[in-house]
């Protein structure tokens, strides 16, 4: 007869399991990987970046503007430009001066591409970042209002929302503009200001007509996650347990919807940085996006190219953002990140 003894957990030193060193592992892999896709991403798009200068045509037609070029000056563009130079071998030194932080020299503003983008990002991350306030606020709030209140607010959300993202940016540029600034008087026309207190008046408008379509995007996400989280089992069984409602709401609610809400949140703010060109346009404020319409309407090209590896780099920098908090929403990402 085969005996079979059970032998405690303590004799077998696994009383207690440690998951530290596989949340450790986790995160690890998890972190390599994001880093090892953002890096492959940048290097790709500065290919990509470096090619549109040819795309567009002859490289030395686009440098010129045009212009007719005497024999000289053309010499003088192909050695500054290295253009008789390989392909690959005009990219790697292209991509060596902008790993050193050396973009070039504008072709219309008589200055270093580093210097104008210098001056001219502060203004643009700081609209960009007023309207991603607005965005967060005002999008995560009214959509967790119309998902947990049904009626009348609901319907006016909703109803709004749809305004919203069926108004192209430009046009609720004007609209603002006409109400808000001719009309009434409340808030200037042109210009950032000077100053926090002034830069926020002026501000206000353009970080307005900026976050109207975002606003209702993550608002719209926002109000389908709550509600597909109160019609959960896990929703329902904390409510037949008898735990109030608020607390319900706040830990198995909101925390559960915040993934996806997380994730349109991130994109909205990167689309948000792309579109400051046309609202820096309609308010004049001399911005990178301004900047960028202004290079590409004279063939700038050195200016374009500096400005999209900005763009590339908070596009990148945000989906890794956005990537990471998923592991601090849910513990599962954490783990599952050497799967």
């Amino acid at each position: 007869m085969v005996r079979i003894r059970i032998v405690p957990a303590r004799e077998l030193g696994i009383m207690k399991t440690n998951l530290a060193p596989l949340r450790a592992t986790g995160v690890g892999v998890f972190l390599r990987r994001r880093l090892l896709g953002a890096a492959m991403t940048l290097l790709v798009s500065t290919f990509l970046v470096f090619s549109s200068l040819y795309l567009a045509g002859d490289p030395l037609r686009s440098l010129s503007r045009g212009r007719t070029l005497t024999p000289e000056m053309e010499l003088a563009l192909r050695e500054q430009y290295h253009l008789d130079d390989p392909f690959m071998t005009q990219y790697f030194r292209w991509l060596g001066d902008l790993l050193q932080g050396n973009l070039g020299q504008s072709l219309f503003y008589d200055d270093s591409v580093t210097n104008l983008i210098a001056q001219r990002l502060p203004i643009t991350f700081q609209l960009a970042a007023y309207a991603g306030v607005l965005v967060v606020v005002g999008g995560v709030g009214l959509g967790i209002l119309a998902g947990l209140r049904r009626g009348l607010a609901d319907r006016v959300i909703v109803t709004g929302t749809t305004v919203f993202m069926a108004t192209p940016t430009f046009v609720s540029s004007i609209a603002l503009l006409a109400v808000f600034s001719v009309w009434l008087g409340w808030f200037p026309t042109r210009g950032a200001g000077e100053g926090f207190l002034n830069t926020i008046w002026h501000l206000t408008l353009p970080a307005l007509a900026l976050a109207l379509a975002s606003l209702a995007v993550v608002s719209r996400i926002t109000r389908a996650s709550v509600r597909t989280e109160l019609a959960s089992e896990h929703v329902q069984t904390a409510e037949s347990r008898g735990i109030p409602y608020g607390k319900t709401v706040r830990r198995h609610v909101v925390r559960n919807a915040m993934i996806p809400i997380s994730t349109v949140v991130g994109i909205s703010f990167a689309s948000l940085v792309v579109l400051t060109a046309i609202v820096e346009q309609a308010f004049g404020i001399n911005g990178l996006g301004n900047a960028l319409v202004q290079a590409a309407s004279y063939n700038d090209f050195p200016v374009v190219q500096g400005i999209a590896i900005i763009y590339v780099v908070i596009f990148v920098l945000i989906n890794n953002v956005v990537d990471l908090s998923y592991g601090f929403l849910d513990p599962r990402v954490r783990l599952g990140g050497s799967k």
